[in-house]
C-alpha cells in the first residue's frame, strides 16, 4: 500500500479518534514474563497532586517525536519540572539502567528488554503496555527501487537496513521474515530504529525495516510501504517506574500522562496502536 493510500486511510480512522481518545482502558498487572497482557489505562490521571524537579526517561529511540511532545506538555502542565530523555535501542538502555545508569522511568519497544530490567530487579510495580506498533519498509522518496512487498527486499543489487537482531525493530523484522520464509542479508545492521531510518534518508541505503510510526515522523523524506507479515510482528510497548528513581512522584505523574487519554491521543496520533 502506497504512502497516499495509508494517509487517506488514516484520516478516515482519524474522524474518531477525538471520540475514542476519550474512552477508558482498563489497566491489568503484568506478570513480567515476555509477552505482557497488561493494558493502557487512558482514564489514569494526567496529575497527581504538587510535583516539581528533574524526570529521567529512558526510552525506545521509536518514542522520540511523540515522548518529547508529552515532555513539553508535562513540564507546562507542572511547573518547576523538567523531563530529560535518553533514547536509543531499548536493549542498550535496558543494559545501562541494569549497570546503574541513573533514570526515573523506562519505556521499552518490547516486554523482552523491559524482562531484563524486571529480572534485575530495577522496576518498581508491574510494567504496563501502553502502546503497541507495527513493521513498515522505509523507501526512497518515490519508491525507485519498485518495493511493493517484503519478499521485494531480496532483490538483487537493492541495498536495504535493517535494526540490530537484540533490538526490538530487528527483532520483530526477523520474526517477519522467518514468517514468510525469506532470508535476507542487510548491508548494515543499526543499533536503533532511528539510524536504520537515517540510512535511508540520507540515500545510503534503498530501503529499511522500521516501524509505522517512524515512517510517518519522516513526512515526504521517505515513502512507507506496508506489507501483511508485519501483523505477525507486532510489539508491544511496556513502561515502568523504575527502583532507583530519585523523583518518584514526578516519575509517577509522567506515567499517569503517558497512560491518560491526553497522552494517549498523543501516541495514536504519532501512529501507535491501542495495546
Amino acid at each position: 500500500m502506497t504512502r497516499t493510500a495509508r494517509r487517506t486511510r488514516r484520516m478516515l480512522q482519524a474522524a474518531g479518534t477525538g471520540a475514542a481518545a476519550l474512552l477508558a482502558l482498563s489497566a491489568c498487572s503484568s506478570s513480567g514474563s515476555d509477552s505482557s497482557d497488561t493494558k493502557a489505562d487512558s482514564s489514569a490521571p494526567a496529575s497527581s497532586g504538587k510535583v516539581s524537579g528533574k524526570v529521567t526517561v529512558f526510552a525506545a529511540a521509536s518514542l522520540k517525536e511523540s515522548f518529547t511532545a508529552l515532555g513539553k506538555r508535562f513540564e507546562k502542565e507542572h511547573p518547576g519540572t523538567e523531563v530529560t530523555f535518553n533514547f536509543g535501542g531499548s536493549d542498550s538502555l535496558a543494559a545501562g539502567i541494569t549497570s546503574g545508569a541513573p533514570a526515573d522511568v523506562f519505556a521499552s519497544a518490547s516486554p523482552k528488554t523491559m524482562k531484563v530490567v524486571t529480572d534485575h530487579g530495577d522496576a518498581a510495580g508491574a510494567p504496563v503496555t501502553f502502546v503497541r506498533n507495527q513493521l513498515e519498509i522505509a523507501t526512497l522518496p518515490g519508491n525507485p527501487g519498485k518495493v511493493a512487498s517484503l519478499k521485494d527486499l531480496t532483490k538483487s543489487g537493492l541495498k536495504v537496513v535493517l535494526c540490530a537482531k537484540t533490538v526490538p525493530c530487528g527483532a520483530a523484522a526477523q520474526k517477519a521474515l522467518d514468517a514468510s520464509g525469506l532470508e535476507l542479508t542487510p548491508v548494515s545492521y543499526e543499533q536503533d530504529v532511528k539510524s536504520a531510518l537515517n540510512k535511508v534518508v540520507l540515500k545510503e541505503a534503498d530501503a529499511a525495516v522500521v516501524y509505522e510510526t517512524d515512517v510517518k515522523a519522516a513526512g515526504g523524506k521517505v515513502d512507507g510501504v506496508e506489507f501483511p507479515e508485519s501483523a505477525k510482528a507486532v510489539n508491544d510497548y511496556p513502561i515502568t517506574l523504575l527502583k532507583g528513581s530519585h523523583n518518584t512522584a514526578a516519575a509517577q505523574a509522567f506515567v499517569a500522562l503517558v497512560r491518560s487519554a491526553e497522552g494517549q491521543q498523543v501516541l495514536s496520533g504519532a501512529g501507535f496502536l491501542k495495546p
